[in-house]
């Protein structure tokens, strides 16, 4: 029977669900491989092409380390919570989980029709009450928890209690605010048990601080800066502004240093890393205090540049700055006012990113530099941010190009401190020269002068020698419903742990999904929601929760009692291959490594990365079509449609056009009237009797309508052909347009293989015949070849490798199962629903497939022993005759004169002379 591919597929999709065939044991005594994909969001749309990418690519992976003996974990789940369900329950009132479970149905149908190897026994979803237990446990470590700088490591809270209450805060080395108390251990005693908490949130690893965040009136939240652009928010294009909030916080910059270090301990793409590094943002450098002008008030800078601090003539705060209203004097109050508004509708990514527009406002204060008494004007200005650093910089307009064009701007002072004609602009502070100008350190070079800059402010009290990271704390809280309630009650204005027996801490129903109408967040509608001893906490925790510790809850999904078992964890460890996207850089990777390091130092993990090996899939870009509407004299739009090739003869205007009623770039005239009732009545002036559309490759989007659904691919071509043609399309972790066009060239090759195993009738026909030569050569070449291109991930290179290998045996009329069964074996991670029927049909037992041995490549089989010498007379060449290389050039002349092909072309004459260049040519002069 022909190739009858939707059978087929059908047959092992439903076998492997009903035997658990891709089910992963805890215990074995097979080495184990841990193969992850970044767990999906699922969205109302469904996959789209683009999506499975990753997800195939790490399936082939998965099924070729079964192969190669390995007892593979590869598992599924979602990240259920989020805002585009929340959103949707705004609109229609329906719960969330209701449209999250539509959703996850349609992804599932779709995951399943692709074949994908998952063990679906340990699927986890972030939103079910019996995962966000565990999310809300480890917070509940986090806020018990202060990070000890002299064990550099995470520390339980009790252990600074102990110390409290012998010591004092005397010998404390810890990452905290910077407001901290000195006391005694009697002085601790005394201390209400209000202020002992207020004082211990202050060191905890997650804490409660006034932040500044980006808020969306519209949504009712916070918003992280990827999920806003250009001051609006990324879903619905609401306007976003900056705004301080009481928040969560989590206290990843204590692990900043060795966040950076465990960079070079991973195997991930450089690009990310290097992403990483700069968000992390290391500087070395100094603190500098700025007293105030007629004030008590002093403003610290960090700064890298410390030796430049004689040509300092301005200072600027950010417009946050907790001191900006204190010292705005009343002649510049409405001015800064009236910045600061405008600032709140930039978020702090545009502020970041905008190097361009000069902008700012003088506070009318002046600040005094430390070193020589001179007098500095003291600026608001959007490029400083009140979060990073000590929200203030010291401003040098000749060595740094914004303060240069921001003392340009304004007409500030600008003050040559290099003895080269101006260092300005110049970004080398090795860059040689003498100090000039700068008092002491005239004449001194470069790492002099610093050196003798941080002497004196540290001499004098007013700096010192300082590591800062760019990092922030990370904010933690969501004023929305759709997300895990965080496990905290208020008493007496302060936060306490709920017990670990009312874990989980179940998210309430309420009527409406909206803040309220006071601006409080959604759970403040739930009635009856209320802890014993106070008011539990309103906010929900941001997405980044639950997909901070995934990895783990596939180890031991089922435990109730920890989110998993010390020895599940102990055999898996960590993730061998981590697939996603490179866009989760410095938001859910960073996260992920904050908290693995945080189990660990607590003891719940070995391993101090998660993820030991890292590949960015590339994009599957949209091939957008094009229709091209003839305008009218005036300019308007008529209802008839130019060909392409025809469009320089007339005015038309383009148009996106559904790539799903386009093949091959021609346009399906019926079905293009039928897509949108305005085109019912469509004229087209065509060429050569066709519609030939535009093309351009853009992003896949529903609004350009180029999205290629999975689903029509499959019920047209099957699950097999779709993997094999996304793996086709080039290097994984390169981003390329998709093309159904090209997607019939798989096809046919599928049942070009299938055609391998069959007769002209289509009757099963392999024997048992033994290989020849030139067989084994052609299997042990693709034996080799994939292995390598595997573990290399080069897996479009593989699909060539197939094609090439399938012709050959075809042209060799192979049907011997000694070739055939390893070829099935070789191109099952691929292909696996029809390699699983081929298998059977070879007599093997359903479902061993998966765990068959993966061939043995033989060099052997590839070693050429023998050549086939072009035969040339009188410098013609007229045959060619295959000859072992192990002859000598003699016996090769032997071998020639007499050979019935030559003796047929010397037609009886004599050799006067035999030329043999072994392993190259023979040539006979007559």
């Amino acid at each position: 029977m022909d190739y009858q591919f939707k059978d087929i597929e059908k047959k092992w999709q439903q076998f492997w669900a009903d035997n658990h065939t891709f089910k992963a044991e805890n215990k074995t005594n097979k080495p184990k491989y841990y193969v992850l994909d970044m767990f999906p969001y699922p969205s109302g749309a469904g996959l789209h092409v683009g999506h499975p990418l990753g997800y195939i690519a790490s399936d082939i992976f998965a099924r070729y380390k079964r192969l190669k003996g390995f007892n593979v974990l590869h598992p599924m789940g979602y990240d259920s919570f989020g805002l585009p369900a929340e959103q949707y329950a705004i609109q229609t009132g329906q719960h969330p989980s209701v449209t999250t479970e539509d959703n996850i149905a349609t992804y599932r149908r779709q995951l399943d029709q692709i074949g994908f190897s998952f063990d679906w026994s340990r699927e986890v979803r972030t939103s079910e009450a019996g995962y966000y237990k565990w999310t809300q446990w480890i917070f509940m470590q986090l806020f018990n928890s202060w990070y000890n700088k002299d064990a550099d490591k995470a520390v339980a809270i009790d252990d600074l209690v102990a110390h409290f209450e012998s010591k004092g805060s005397a010998g404390i080395n810890a990452v905290c605010d910077e407001e901290i108390l000195s006391f005694t251990a009697d002085e601790w005693k005394a201390f209400t048990e209000q202020e002992q908490q207020a004082e211990l949130l202050k060191y905890r690893l997650t804490y409660l601080r006034e932040s500044t965040v980006n808020w969306c009136a519209a949504l009712g939240t916070v918003l992280a800066n990827d999920e806003v652009k250009d001051g609006f928010s990324e879903r619905g294009g609401y306007p976003v502004e900056q705004k301080k909030m009481m928040q969560w916080s989590m206290r990843i910059t204590a692990y900043a240093q060795r966040l950076l270090d465990g960079l070079d301990t991973i195997d991930w793409p450089e690009p990310l890393k290097e992403m990483q590094r700069n968000w992390i943002g290391k500087s070395v450098g100094a603190s500098v205090k700025f007293p105030v002008e007629n004030s008590p008030e002093v403003i610290e800078v960090f700064t890298t540049r410390v030796d430049t601090i004689f040509g300092v003539t301005f200072v600027v705060l950010a417009p946050e700055h907790e001191l900006v209203a204190q010292l705005t004097t009343p002649e510049q109050k409405a001015t800064v006012e009236e910045y600061i508004a405008k600032t709140k509708k930039k978020s702090e990514l545009d502020r970041m990113a905008d190097t361009k527009t000069v902008s700012g406002a003088f506070t009318g204060s002046y600040v005094l530099n430390p070193l020589n008494g001179d007098k500095i004007q003291l600026w608001i200005a959007d490029y400083v941010l009140a979060g990073y650093g000590t929200g203030a910089v010291m401003a040098v307009p000749s060595g740094d190009q914004r303060d240069y064009l921001f003392a340009k701007h304004f007409d500030l002072p600008i003050v040559q401190i290099l003895d080269t004609q101006s260092i300005e602009l110049e970004a080398d502070p090795t860059k040689e020269g003498k100090y000039v100008n700068s008092d002491f350190m005239n004449g001194l070079d470069y790492k002099a002068g610093t050196a003798a800059v941080i002497a004196k402010l540290e001499a004098i009290g007013a700096g010192k020698a300082k590591v800062n990271f760019r990092m922030r704390d990370a904010i933690f809280g969501r004023q929305r419903y759709w997300g895990e309630p965080v496990p905290v009650y208020f008493k007496d204005g302060l936060p306490y742990l709920i017990d670990e027996s009312e874990l989980p801490l179940v998210l309430p129903e309420i009527d409406k999904y909206l803040p309220t109408e006071t601006g409080e967040p959604p759970l403040a509608r739930a009635t009856d929601w209320k802890h014993p001893e106070g008011e539990y906490e309103l906010s929900t925790m941001p997405g980044w929760a639950g997909s901070s510790w995934y990895w783990y809850r596939y180890m031991d999904a089922d435990n109730n009692e920890e989110f998993a078992s010390e020895e599940a964890i102990d055999y898996w460890k960590a993730v061998d291959l981590y697939i996603g996207g490179s866009e989760h850089a410095t938001g859910h990777l960073l996260y992920s490594r904050f908290w693995n390091k945080f189990l660990k130092d607590v003891g719940k993990t070995p391993e101090e990365e998660p993820f030991k090996k890292l590949i960015n899939q590339g994009m599957i870009q949209g091939r957008s079509n094009f229709v091209y509407r003839l305008s009218d004299e005036e300019g308007r739009g008529t209802n008839t449609f130019v060909s392409h090739g025809l469009i320089k003869e007339y005015k038309v205007s383009p148009l996106h056009v559904d790539v799903n009623i386009v093949d091959n770039e021609v346009l399906n005239l019926n079905k293009f009237k039928q897509w949108r009732p305005e085109y019912a009545d469509a004229e087209f002036i065509l060429e050569n009797g066709k519609y030939i559309c535009g093309v351009e490759v853009e992003k896949m989007s529903k609004s350009k309508y180029n999205v290629v659904n999975p689903d029509d691919l499959i019920e047209r071509y099957g699950a097999d052909t779709l993997r094999m043609y996304e793996m086709f399309l080039g290097p994984l972790e390169q981003s390329k347009p998709w093309n159904t066009n090209g997607i019939e060239g798989v096809f046919k090759f599928l049942r070009k293989f299938w055609r391998l195993f069959h007769d002209a009738d289509w009757n099963f026909n392999v024997t048992d015949a033994a290989p020849s030569k030139a067989e084994l050569k052609s299997l042990h070449k693709i034996i080799q070849k994939v292995e390598q291109d595997i573990e290399r991930f080069s897996f479009n290179t593989s699909v060539s490798s197939f094609m090439i290998a399938v012709n050959e045996l075809t042209d060799l009329k192979c049907n011997k199962r000694a070739i055939l069964h390893n070829l099935v074996i070789i191109l099952e991670p691929y292909a696996p629903h029809i390699c699983e029927e081929l298998w059977v049909l070879l007599g093997n037992e359903a479902g061993s497939l998966s765990y068959a041995a993966y061939p043995t490549f033989n060099p052997a089989y590839l070693v050429e022993d023998e050549f086939s010498y072009p035969i040339s007379i009188n410098g013609k060449m007229k045959t060619n005759i295959a000859l072992s290389l192990s002859l000598s050039n003699e016996e090769i002349e032997a071998a020639i004169r007499s050979h019935a092909d030559v003796l047929k072309y010397l037609d009886g004459k004599a050799p006067k002379k035999v030329i043999v260049v072994k392993g190259r040519i023979v040539n006979i002069v007559v």
